[in-house]
């Protein structure tokens, strides 16, 4: 990854709660608006502006489930200067309200994934769950299948493989699994539906294995295409997080709507920080 690159994604993480503009980053790093836009979306896959707003999600949900301030506070903590604005965006990227995600069960199935920040709920919590999320009706589709590789030093894990339309998730899977695992092992997503997704998996070391304050991330550079009765494979590998990753936070709550109702509140859980 080029220093130019990197020095933007410090200075977004640094900023985020500024309303700093794509020309003022590229700036900062002393290249053209143009050229900065096309190596920062080579580099990361997406554009600057999708980076952005994933700190500024990211710390909003972190706010919103860790702090007792009020919407109109966070608003401005992370940059945005209309309630009204930040509402809609919230909404229509996470499936519910900034107000909603309050909610206990939403940080009971809390999934963050970032440099700073991490939670995985456990494979029983996981489990639990079910292997689509509520909300979505479960669609006879295709398969996605393959091998998920885990470094020796993170096992016995705790594993999730999501399916999501976004490369940087922001709400909860359509499908996903989750498995233990002590290493190498294979994996299957039945009944995902017809089109092209993203697979991220997170992993973290079990409770009965020995802790490390990492959390470990598999994805691929291209999305994946599922066609109904046809099988996709895939090979993921699982890494650490690097500082450069875009952070995410979603939830496998399954009882909240926009329109306010909920099933039964799971025991609470907390985000917490492994820096």
């Amino acid at each position: 990854m080029q220093t130019a690159v990197k020095q933007a994604i410090l200075s977004m993480r640094e900023r985020y709660h500024e309303p700093i503009t794509l020309h003022e980053i590229a700036a900062e790093v002393f290249v053209s608006p143009f050229h900065f836009s096309r190596i920062f979306a080579r580099d990361t896959g997406v554009t600057p502006g999708r980076y952005l707003t994933s700190i500024r999600l990211f710390e909003a949900k972190r706010m919103l489930l860790n702090s007792s301030l009020t919407v109109s506070d966070i608003v401005c903590s992370v940059g945005y200067s209309s309630v009204g604005t930040f509402t809609t965006r919230f909404t229509q990227a996470v499936g519910m309200t900034p107000t909603q995600y309050r909610a206990p069960e939403v940080e009971e199935m809390l999934i963050a994934v970032a440099p700073e920040y991490h939670r995985l709920p456990s494979l029983q919590e996981l489990r639990s769950v079910g292997k689509t999320c509520v909300g979505l009706r479960p669609a006879i589709g295709g398969s996605i299948v393959g091998s998920v590789d885990v470094p020796d030093e993170l096992a016995p894990a705790d594993v999730l493989i999501g399916v999501f339309d976004n490369r940087i998730p922001q709400r909860g899977p359509i499908a996903f699994t989750a498995l233990p695992h002590s290493g190498g092992g294979d994996m299957a997503i039945n009944n995902v539906p017809e089109g092209d997704w993203w697979v991220i998996a997170v992993a973290e070391p079990a409770a009965t294995g020995p802790r490390v304050p990492r959390i470990f991330l598999g994805d691929l550079q291209q999305p994946v295409s599922v066609a109904a009765g046809h099988v996709s494979r895939i090979a993921l590998r699982m890494r650490e997080v690097r500082p450069t990753d875009p952070p995410f936070a979603i939830t496998l709550a399954a009882g909240i709507t926009t329109g306010g109702q909920r099933t039964g509140i799971p025991e609470r859980a907390a985000l917490r920080a492994v820096a």
